[in-house]
């Protein structure tokens, strides 16, 4: 009989070397903390990504 994988093999935590801003359309951006770079915005809807952290 199949059954579910045990609990806790996802993220615990918040993603390390990564940030998000917020764009002037209203969207999220993630952003690389070690050198800089964007790395992807969220275009699906304008709800921030989960687990990382927020730029001031």
């Amino acid at each position: 009989m199949a059954r579910n994988s045990p609990k806790g093999g996802g993220r615990i935590g918040t993603v390390k070397a990564r940030s998000q801003t917020k764009t002037p359309s209203g969207h999220y951006i993630k952003r690389n903390v070690a050198n800089g770079r964007f790395m992807d915005v969220k275009t699906s809807d304008k709800t921030p990504f989960k687990g990382v952290r927020k730029e001031a």
